[in-house]
């Protein structure tokens, strides 16, 4: 998230006993990854699969579904379901495809073995927007990894994030190893408790606040952190205007736009700007008026930060609370239409909520100028859509923008964290690169939990000569 949200109140605590509760932690996280040490490739996928499975069985899905919707407020219960199992599913596909125990790669050409060792206990900070399948996805990869993990999370997901890590253990109890390989804090969940834990553990893996992220970067250990989102997408001239509304509707109002990769802009270009916002329409977006604007505007905004009371909520609810008439009620999600960006133009940020941006640009280059100014201004690194048939506009963002990821006429939130129609990790965690101020730039996956121990042995010589080398500089400069 990146736009301010006040978590509920939390009481002071004894500094010196949260010390030595997570310490304790973080010593019990080794027992059991000392227990675990032995365990062959068979074994360890054993282990990433029950873990999968205390979430992906379907009366666990809806349970932790329901419990995250009831205690955060935030997105709705079928979707919850939905990413619970299918973003499980999906990283269990990925992870039973990968060796992560003793030798992973093998380069006989240049004397190369390479073998995987854990990285330590993980300490794995959490988002009240996913409270179960965050903690899943980064447990099922840092066990691949061979690694135990404690992980913190929002204090308002806590009840829904301990059930998960119940359920969790009680998976890897019934197959006979450890429980301690995945812990969790002690409620209540303080700052200062989630500050001990990033210091005490050996990496840190936060997804959520950027609060958070910048805590974990400046705690001593090495830590990855991920971007804030506010995805922007373009509707090109020659676009297929149904299926791409279709498709970003699906998106947007997938868990009530709770997804960092939900879209919160589209910009269009003017040549088809009327033909795509009757096709937004047709798809079940409501067409805002500008007094209506401004009352969404007031009513999403409270001193400066989005109002708890209606981000994430279903469309009869929003439009209830921001004064829409009654035709509004019934629509799929809401579409306001702005010109500027920054500080003094809200909408152009992330909205967490069923609102949805909509620019007009003059042609593609302001299209896609517009896009990046979006992305400086929040959401930096993250990722942009764009619906097209011409490749070459495609090719022409992921050759110029400042962004990890450009997905071409996909939906975005299904795309954007793996899926089975692309090629990229499964995730509920997406670096935005130094963009960002991240320390990765791709999805966060299994490689980002093991050490790699290089066994190097003697090849033939591998030397040009200076000719080869030095050849082409010194006849343009001379030596």
């Amino acid at each position: 998230m990146s736009q301010a949200i006040a978590e509920p109140k939390q009481a002071g605590q004894d500094l010196s006993q949260v010390a030595a509760a997570v310490d304790a932690l973080v010593h019990q996280g080794r027992i059991a990854m000392q227990a675990f040490e032995g365990a062959d490739q068979a074994r360890v996928d054993e282990a990433v699969t029950a873990l999968a499975w205390s979430i992906y069985s379907p009366d666990h899905a809806q349970e932790l579904a329901e419990t995250a919707v009831r205690d955060t407020g935030l997105g709705n219960v079928p979707d919850k379901v939905i990413k619970n199992t299918r973003k499980t599913f999906g990283t269990l596909r990925d992870l039973m495809r990968e060796r992560t125990v003793g030798i992973i790669e093998e380069d006989k050409a240049k004397g190369l073995v390479k073998y995987a060792k854990p990285v330590g206990v993980v300490g794995a900070i959490t988002p009240s927007t996913n409270p179960a399948a965050t903690p899943v996805n980064k447990a099922m990869m840092a066990v691949k990894g061979g690694n135990a993990v404690i992980v913190a999370p929002s204090p308002s997901g806590y009840a829904t994030t301990s059930k998960t890590v119940d359920y969790m253990r009680a998976e890897l109890k019934k197959i006979g190893l450890p429980e301690d390989l995945v812990q969790i804090l002690p409620s209540p969940v303080t700052r200062e408790m989630t500050t001990l834990l990033m210091k005490a553990v050996d990496l840190v893996v936060v997804t959520g606040s950027q609060n958070n992220v910048r805590g974990a970067y400046s705690s001593g250990t090495p830590a990855i952190g991920v971007g804030a989102g506010n995805v922007p997408v373009i509707i090109d001239a020659d676009a297929d205007f149904d299926d791409a509304a279709q498709k970003i509707c699906a998106s947007k109002i997938f868990d009530n736009a709770t997804s960092c990769s939900s879209e919160n802009s589209v910009t269009i270009v003017e040549d088809c700007y009327e033909d795509a916002m009757a096709a937004l329409e047709r798809a079940g977006g409501y067409r805002a008026t500008p007094e209506e604007c401004t009352r969404i505007r007031d009513t999403l905004w409270k001193d400066g930060k989005l109002n708890r009371h209606i981000i994430a909520r279903d469309p009869d609810i929003f439009a209830d609370l921001c004064g829409l008439p009654e035709a509004a009620k019934s629509a799929k999600f809401f579409m306001v239409e702005d010109q500027g960006i920054g500080p003094d133009y809200p909408f152009s940020g992330e909205k967490l909520s069923l609102a949805l941006t909509i620019y007009k640009a003059k042609d593609f280059q302001a299209a896609k100028d517009h896009v990046q100014a979006i992305l400086d201004y929040q959401g930096a690194g993250h990722s942009v859509g764009i619906h097209t048939n011409t490749p070459d506009h495609a090719r022409s963002l992921a050759e110029d923008l400042k962004v990890v990821r450009v997905l071409v006429n996909q939906a975005h939130t299904f795309g954007n964290g793996g899926s089975f129609n692309n090629g990229l990790n499964f995730t509920l965690s997406m670096g935005c690169g130094t963009w960002a101020g991240n320390s990765i730039s791709e999805n966060l996956n299994w490689r980002h939990f093991i050490n790699i121990t290089h066994l190097v042995t003697e090849i033939g010589e591998d030397k040009p000569s200076e000719e080869e080398l030095f050849g082409a500089h010194w006849n343009r400069y001379g030596k």
